[in-house]
């Protein structure tokens, strides 16, 4: 009943939407041409009010792009705001009372204290949580190794350009690969996220393609 309902609902939504699309565009675009700001049922426009309940929705068409600043500018990710919402989420879990979170361009490394006595099925929660969070071609490591929380701390302050960076967390890493990783995520990747045969595989620099990994069984 439910499936039908929400087949019932989306064809409802697909008329609704066929029917706006016949009003004049004009009327929804901004100044620029741009973006669309639709408004909600209280006239407000989405993304001008203070309500964070509410879904967020931009549109964007190809008018004058190549005017527009804005478009310039590449979008990046803010490693320390991914970090705090990644270690937020993860505090929430059972079982555990201490996690760090470090962020890099392609990884995610989290050190966390845990109780727990099953640690492969926390590490699958706390890794799953981090997943849930990063774009799909981050590879996430974990430790529950207490002692690691200190020493990912120590790289908060390094960045991409810091030299010797790379050895210096891949090293971070191979350590971290002691503990439990969770649960492989498919038959594609194993349990870090990092994918088996794919199309540039030669040039992957992946954790398993340059360590013997130490599982924890």
């Amino acid at each position: 009943m439910k499936k039908i309902a929400f087949t019932a609902s989306l064809i409802g939504m697909i008329i609704i939407t066929g029917c706006q699309n016949t009003a004049s565009e004009n009327e929804l675009f901004e100044d620029g041409g741009n973006t669309v700001n639709v408004k909600n049922e209280n006239g407000i426009e989405n993304g001008k009010d203070n309500n964070s309940s509410d879904f967020g929705y931009v549109r964007h068409v190809k008018s004058n792009l190549a005017e527009d600043e804005d478009y310039n500018k590449v979008p990046g990710i803010d490693h320390e705001k991914v970090a705090n919402a990644i270690s937020s989420l993860i505090i929430q879990l059972p079982n555990i009372q201490d996690v760090a979170t470090l962020v890099t361009d392609e990884e995610v490394l989290i050190a966390y204290q845990t109780d727990s006595k099953n640690r492969n099925d926390t590490a699958d929660q706390v890794k799953k949580t981090a997943i849930s969070v990063v774009p799909r071609y981050y590879h996430v490591y974990l430790s529950d190794n207490p002692e690691m929380i200190k020493q990912i701390e120590g790289y908060s302050g390094l960045d991409p350009n810091n030299r010797d960076i790379d050895q210096i967390i891949n090293k971070t890493i191979k350590e971290m690969l002691k503990s439990p990783q969770g649960r492989q995520l498919n038959k594609g990747e194993n349990a870090n996220g990092e994918g088996y045969g794919e199309t540039n595989e030669n040039l992957d620099q992946d954790m398993k393609d340059n360590y013997e990994q130490t599982r924890y069984k």
